[in-house]
């Protein structure tokens, strides 16, 4: 386990979080973000969508900056709807806010929230309608699956995300200074900015493991050259733990 030195790309306040659990475990880890989040200006039509939830059977959130910067939109009378999260820290958001919600036990992709009982019980009713909170693009899964059993999906984008400016050669140079040995990514779009960043180096930073959250960007990492791709079925600290205990240096 020591032997892992990793590259962190989340942004510096939920890699700050991420390097710690590594630490207690053992783990070396280096923080590069590769996403800024840019709130985006909430119009009058959006705020009616979070001023009138009870046209929902269901809200999905997706990520952390989703859910809060939703709640900053909502008053105190939102109705009695299912909330659900892709994962748990997001529902936590969620939670200490006051809501009812539900989200994968195991597994923080959008595969398992499909699969969640409750999620399935919620749209199966007729006319089922669901509100995705999430960033602009990303998780198109979860509403082509929804739609694809007879419901209804709506999207309210309440950010962006961008990568931010490094110096050309900054990712490899960073890798070389401090020996790392394997690097991660928690999104898509993470593994595109790190693919980005890295420019003429990907094929160096490709040899790397690279561990990534779900099916989703393992094929996308492999498609673009990645050589050996782990695929931690989340992206949670615990998820990343269990893929670094069973991949072998």
């Amino acid at each position: 386990m020591t032997q892992w030195r990793v590259l962190l790309t989340r942004p510096a306040e939920e890699s700050m979080a991420l390097a710690a659990s590594l630490a207690d475990a053992g783990i070396f880890s280096s923080s590069l973000p590769l996403l800024d989040i840019e709130a985006l200006p909430i119009t009058a039509e959006q705020q009616a969508v979070l001023a009138d939830l009870s046209r929902y059977c269901a809200v999905i959130v997706v990520s952390k900056p989703a859910a809060r910067l939703a709640l900053q939109h909502l008053d105190q009378t939102w109705p009695t709807l299912p909330w659900f999260s892709v994962g748990a820290a997001t529902a936590q958001v969620l939670a200490d806010y006051g809501l009812n919600v539900q989200c994968p036990a195991t597994g923080d992709d959008s595969e398992a929230l499909l699969a969640l009982p409750a999620l399935r019980e919620a749209v199966a009713r007729p006319g089922a309608r669901v509100l995705i909170l999430r960033g602009e693009g990303g998780r198109e899964l979860l509403a082509e699956r929804l739609r694809e059993g007879g419901a209804s999906v709506d999207y309210l984008e309440l950010y962006r995300r961008f990568l931010p400016a490094y110096d050309a050669g900054e990712l490899l140079q960073r890798i070389q200074l401090e020996r790392l040995n394997g690097l991660v990514v928690s999104s898509g779009q993470g593994f595109l900015h790190l693919q980005a960043l890295a420019g003429g180096d990907w094929p160096q930073v490709a040899q790397l493991p690279l561990f990534v959250p779900s099916p989703r960007v393992y094929e996308m990492a492999r498609a673009a050259g990645a050589e050996k791709v782990v695929d931690c079925r989340g992206a949670s600290a615990a998820a990343l733990l269990v893929a670094l205990r069973s991949s072998a240096l």
